[in-house]
């Protein structure tokens, strides 16, 4: 009898040991699967939504939005007023931005509130009395300034599509800014590396500046910043371009000479445009139209590689970065001739985007040596960004999708804080052709239809995307990186379709950057292997190493149905999902 119970007790140890393995295995399995999710393929995948961001803080918000029953135009608002807070040399209340979208259905549409030369802007208010550009009129203080579009471009969306009431959405960006958050080590290095350049432009002081030096950990509060976000809480748009923060911008203007005015600010509108859509094999694209150059170039790119065998020759070979190079070099030609705000000028868009068109570009490249840029014009046709900019993707349960790139243009705009608002003005007038030929802060070269007027706005290399396949969502893509943004973007989306990366490796993989002018191939360090290296020298290619190129933001929608996101490790960028 003893004997039957000891094996009986050890029976039934061992079945609760084994019910313990189970029930331990299960616990995992839901643990590492948020919102309970089961058959989950890798730990970056899930099924309920997705925000990727520049700030783990800014995407913590957004899924907090998307949880609440928020769809993704509702996580994109609160994302974009907590970036303001977080992540201020590119999130922004004084900048502007394009937004592409889809819903669910596959409707889809593009917003377009990119700042605007103010009224009282001139084609050569740069210039000295000999025609030279002053660069930094055009970069730094008041007058670097064009009326800004993000909280008009924010209202506008939640107008449209917003699901839960615009106050919910403001008031996490709200209680950042009051309560403060621990800036990043990148972010101390920043505030100190621009000390002078804050005191300089902000004799008063501002919340940017203290006396000693800022650390990693440092409580950043914003008092300024969070009464203005009250006033857009309680009163939306006409809270930023109208009463008392409309005030406080007017008077900063003529603090530093600047010319934004009330009737500016009342004016401004933003507006919705018809993307632009393409296709590169099985793929649809949809992005951004002009005034944005990003969709039209993308989309050239896409189509001048289209027949060539990319996956065979490999990511980065040799072949396949001299192919995508000599694309590079027409496409951005063509930028600098051809492309400029459509209300002011007409794009022919269709011309640029005919495929014959495209594929004759192409035919004039030799395998055996480069193109000199000095040989390569703009097309024929038939009649006649320092890089800190933001990119954030967002998928809701739904599916319905946003991509948006915003900005301030140069890293913490021209350098102004409004006195009495709190926040940081744009400096995007140097993104026109301050003197046509003559380059901007990025080296891109403009011509006429980019010259300055009043009213107008200033074009952009943003490429907010979004990806269809077989009629279903399949991408969400984007990044800041100003001429570098384009590339980033043609470079990440060939990652997976061509070289079958996963987002995050596509994300992550090293990248080049070429742009007809200067005639120089930037590259990564170790994006390129050293044979590689030498064969392109060989040819010809002036190759160029820098630091990191672009910091995309993407979601890839797997064939199993989860969002797998990819955050770019260039940055303190975040992935935040259920």
């Amino acid at each position: 009898m003893l004997t039957q119970r000891i094996i009986k007790k050890r029976n039934t140890n061992k079945h609760i040991v084994f019910a313990l393995i189970v029930a331990l295995f299960m616990g995992m399995t839901l643990s590492g699967c948020v919102g309970g999710q089961l058959g989950k393929q890798n730990s970056n995948e899930y099924r309920n939504g997705m925000v990727v961001s520049a700030s783990s803080l800014a995407s913590k918000v957004g899924l907090g939005i998307l949880k609440k029953g928020g769809n993704a135009v509702d996580a994109a608002v609160a994302v974009h007023f907590a970036l303001a807070v977080v992540y201020p040399n590119a999130g922004n209340l004084g900048g502007g931005g394009f937004m592409v979208y889809r819903a669910a259905s596959g409707e889809t549409n593009s917003l377009d509130y990119r700042e605007k030369a103010a009224a009282l802007s001139t084609r050569d208010m740069y210039l000295d009395s000999a025609g030279n550009a002053i660069t930094d009129k055009s970069l730094y203080g008041q007058l670097a300034s064009g009326v800004p579009g993000s909280v008009a471009g924010m209202a506008e969306a939640h107008q449209k599509y917003g699901k839960l009431k615009w106050a919910d959405l403001i008031e996490p960006a709200i209680e950042l800014a009051r309560n403060g958050f621990k800036i990043t080590a990148r972010q101390a290095r920043e505030f100190n590396e621009l000390k002078e350049t804050f005191t300089k432009f902000n004799p008063d002081g501002t919340a940017f500046l203290k006396t000693s030096d800022w650390v990693e950990g440092d409580v950043f509060l914003q008092p300024e910043l969070a009464n203005t976000l009250e006033q857009i809480r309680d009163k939306g748009r006409a809270g930023f371009y109208e009463g008392a923060v409309a005030d406080s911008l007017v008077a900063e203007m003529q603090r530093g000479k600047g010319i934004i005015s009330k009737e500016d600010l009342k004016n401004y509108k933003a507006v919705w445009r018809k993307p632009i859509i393409g296709n590169y094999k099985e793929y649809k694209i949809i992005t951004m139209p002009p005034p944005s150059s990003g969709g039209i170039a993308l989309l050239q790119l896409l189509k001048s590689v289209e027949d060539f065998p990319l996956k065979r020759w490999g990511l980065n070979a040799d072949s396949a970065v001299q192919l995508v190079v000599e694309a590079e070099r027409r496409v951005y030609a063509d930028r600098a001739a051809y492309l400029g705000d459509p209300d002011f000028y007409k794009v022919p868009e269709q011309q640029l985007l005919d495929n014959v068109y495209i594929k004759s570009r192409m035919r004039n490249f030799s395998w055996n040596k480069a193109t000199p840029s000095s040989e390569v014009k703009e097309g024929k046709l038939n009649g006649a960004e320092h890089e800190e900019t933001t990119h954030f993707s967002i998928v809701d349960r739904d599916g319905n999708s946003v991509s948006i790139t915003t900005t301030l243009n140069g890293s913490y705009g021209s350098g102004v804080v409004v006195k009495g608002a709190g926040f940081l003005l744009n400096n995007e007038m140097d993104d026109f052709s301050v003197k046509p030929g003559t380059p901007n802060m990025y080296g891109l070269v403009g011509g006429e239809a980019n010259a300055i007027a009043p009213g107008k706005r200033m074009l952009s290399s943003m490429t907010p995307t979004i990806i269809e396949k077989n009629g279903k969502l399949f991408m969400v893509v984007g990044t800041p990186g100003g001429s570098t943004i384009i590339t980033s973007v043609f470079q990440t989306i060939l990652n997976v379709i061509e070289f079958d990366k996963s987002m995050q490796q596509a994300v992550s993989a090293k990248k080049f950057h070429h742009q007809w002018l200067p005639d120089e191939v930037y590259t990564e360090e170790n994006a390129l292997d050293s044979l590689t290296v030498l064969k392109l020298k060989a040819k010809g290619y002036n190759i160029m190493f820098r630091g990191p190129i672009g910091r995309v933001d993407a979601i890839l929608k797997t064939k199993w149905g989860y969002y797998q996101g990819g955050a770019d490790p260039r940055g303190d960028d975040s992935i935040a999902a259920w």
